[in-house]
């Protein structure tokens, strides 16, 4: 990266893409361009009938559809994703609902430059079903978490956290809900984070 212009995030989606919209959304309100040099340059999903494709499409942003099924391995559709992704140059890869678990190989390609959202309060509840586990244990608080992906799962330095109370009757589907309306607020907030750090660490011209 050699300047505020040259910070392109690429965002991987599996569905409706809410989260990705959040930030696209974050990023013309607060003028990421101007402020960061940066733009979401790329929504790529694994599923052609990704509904936020759609949003993407609508708000002018490049788009690229790679087909897990098209693939024998993982191995074989990580490096198609990749491909794709580094045409783009990115100074972000972000997994925005992406329901794909990622190679090794992948994630330490973007190593220190790809980040998920995960919806508990990491360390705790990693993987699935985090709603009604967390229900289940009798916690008070749940939330969401923002963090650099490793090659080990749902773990990684923690970049920003968010915290929603459990109520009495809590079901995981409200719960979800709750939860879900957070993540829209501390994703984009997490990466403006991350870029402010990224133009703070950038030697003076």
């Amino acid at each position: 990266m050699t300047g505020r212009a040259d910070r392109p995030l690429v965002i991987l989606i599996s569905g409706t893409g809410s989260n990705m919209a959040a930030i696209v959304r974050a990023a013309q309100a607060q003028r990421w361009q101007a402020r960061y040099g940066a733009r979401v340059s790329l929504v790529l999903s694994n599923r052609p009938d990704a509904a936020g494709l759609v949003f993407a499409r609508a708000q002018g942003i490049d788009t690229a559809v790679v087909r897990h099924q098209d693939f024998a391995s993982r191995e074989d559709f990580d490096a198609a994703l990749a491909e794709r992704i580094d045409a783009h140059r990115p100074a972000l890869v972000v997994l925005a609902g992406f329901m794909r678990i990622l190679t090794p190989g992948f994630v330490q390609r973007y190593a220190g430059r790809l980040v998920n959202i995960h919806p508990s309060l990491l360390p705790a509840f990693p993987g699935l079903d985090t709603h009604r586990r967390a229900i289940e244990a009798g916690c008070t608080v749940a939330g969401a978490t923002v963090h650099q992906v490793t090659t080990e799962l749902d773990h990684g330095p923690i970049l920003a956290q968010a915290v929603v109370p459990v109520l009495p009757g809590d079901t995981p589907q409200a719960l979800a809900q709750r939860v879900l309306s957070q993540e829209h607020r501390l994703y984009p907030r997490a990466i403006a984070g991350w870029l402010e750090a990224q133009v703070a660490a950038q030697p003076a011209a």
